[in-house]
């Protein structure tokens, strides 16, 4: 079995923590392999849970992607923001801002033991968390065929499913 991973950035953006040249140096422009297929695609979080997803300066270049998954990769996984972000994008769910960060480490349930994602996995577990926004379960919109594998009491909503779109959303991390 040969596993190749590529770290792939956004093209249009240059980010304020990270060096330009750093970026460049190990990541890929996603415009540079768009054309190409793979197996899986991981968006992952940004620190902008504090902005509206359209005023992101690329978010536009970011809904290109979600688009290209769903014609150039069999499977994807959204994290954090990330999945905040895809959800948005494909069911328009919002986020709502917190009070108070959730942070620290909240006892979540599994909702189906039977999913493959959750094989192995105990039914009552625990996950770090340390966000600003949820979303919430309410909005998830019916006849979507969303569902939902793992929440929290405390937290909320921390794993679902969308086999539609052939994505996973996991919130908490």
């Amino acid at each position: 079995l040969q596993v190749e991973l590529r770290l792939v950035r956004i093209g249009s953006h240059t980010p304020k923590t990270t060096s330009q040249e750093h970026m460049i140096a190990f990541y890929e422009a996603w415009e540079d392999i768009a054309h190409e297929k793979f197996d899986g695609f991981i968006t992952t979080g940004a620190p902008i849970e504090h902005l509206p997803f359209e005023d992101v300066t690329y978010w536009r270049e970011l809904e290109r992607i979600f688009y290209f998954t769903q014609t150039h990769v069999h499977s994807s996984m959204n994290i954090c923001w990330g999945a905040q972000a895809a959800l948005h994008h494909f069911h328009g769910v919002p986020k709502y801002p917190l009070k108070q960060k959730a942070f620290g480490v909240y006892s979540h349930q599994s909702l189906n033991p039977a999913s493959p994602y959750l094989r192995g996995i105990s039914d009552d577990f625990a996950v770090p968390v340390s966000r600003w926004t949820e979303v919430r379960q309410d909005d998830l919109p019916a006849g979507a065929g969303l569902e939902i594998l793992l929440q929290s009491e405390e937290v909320g909503l921390c794993l679902i499913n969308d086999p539609r779109h052939r994505a996973l959303y996991m919130f908490n991390h």
